[in-house]
């Protein structure tokens, strides 16, 4: 490559996302299913976010854990969602330098703040069934706003790193992402680097948050399980994946756990679930 081309990618100024690649013709009405999950994932969580506000006697450990998911998956869903749509409705494909990289930032920030939350959700609940008598001192106020906190700065920090690393490279091939958004394996992709450092981070970041937080997850409730019963009454996946196929994937991934969070822990919990009838029993009586 001669060194005027490479110049002209060099930090370039704008990045351009093709969306799905392969399925560029089925782009709107594939928009149409992720616009009605999107929908109602803000619809859900909105809906606990107001509820548990509104009532006093849901101003407790388990529905601030569920708060603090409910913005988790709000502010995912919406890091990647409405840039998704502008390109599949309106061919809207350019995205500044510093628009991809926040955008990575939030993406994967938010993305272990989520698994960060659950995990302090399934700790919740170990505490109330394996040690109910100590629940009201162990999780104080004090305490969950401690851990809410810890999630995020876990979250945040830890992923400044990669992002500096993704940012100092030189993209001197391509500015073409073939991605509905900045993700930080389809940046590191264009980069005409050494990016063995990234990849190496990239390994310790996944196992040092996301299975830190799966183990964690996993061995809460086993306990919990154990306890119920003891009462009386008793390699890298995609390698040879379509690149549609895979973005589909990930797609999913980054809209359905906001979907269905709600749903999970909002609508399936006695409270939110009494609460939300008492307000549309209340509004149209």
């Amino acid at each position: 490559m001669s060194d005027s081309n490479r110049t002209d990618f060099t930090n370039p100024s704008t990045f351009i996302l093709l969306g799905i690649p392969g399925l560029e013709a089925a782009h709107v009405w594939i928009s149409i299913p992720f616009c009605a999950m999107y929908a109602i994932a803000i619809l859900g969580n909105f809906t606990i976010l107001f509820i548990v506000k509104r009532d006093p006697s849901l101003h407790g450990p388990m529905f601030y854990f569920l708060c603090m998911l409910a913005v988790t998956d709000l502010v995912m869903s919406t890091s990647t969602l409405p840039k998704m749509l502008s390109i599949f409705w309106f061919n809207s494909r350019e995205i500044s330098f510093s628009a991809c990289f926040t955008q990575m930032y939030f993406i994967h920030s938010f993305s272990t703040m989520e698994s960060g939350m659950l995990a302090a959700m399934a700790f919740d609940r170990y505490v109330a069934i394996c040690n109910p008598l100590r629940y009201s001192t162990t999780l104080t106020n004090s305490t969950v706003a401690k851990i809410g906190l810890a999630v995020v700065l876990r979250s945040g920090i830890l992923t400044l790193p990669s992002l500096f690393l993704v940012r100092r490279y030189p993209y001197c091939r391509t500015n073409i992402i073939p991605h509905f958004y900045c993700g930080h394996i389809a940046l590191v992709k264009l980069a005409c680097a050494d990016i063995h450092i990234n990849s190496y981070y990239g390994l310790f970041y996944l196992f040092s948050m996301i299975g830190v937080d799966v183990f964690f997850i996993a061995v809460s409730y086993t306990l919990v399980l154990r306890a119920i019963f003891r009462l009386p009454t008793k390699d890298r996946f995609g390698d040879n994946m379509p690149l549609h196929f895979l973005i589909l994937i990930t797609s999913v991934y980054q809209l359905v756990p906001p979907m269905i969070h709600p749903i999970i822990y909002g609508m399936r919990t006695k409270q939110i679930r009494d609460r939300l009838l008492q307000l549309f029993t209340h509004k149209y009586a």
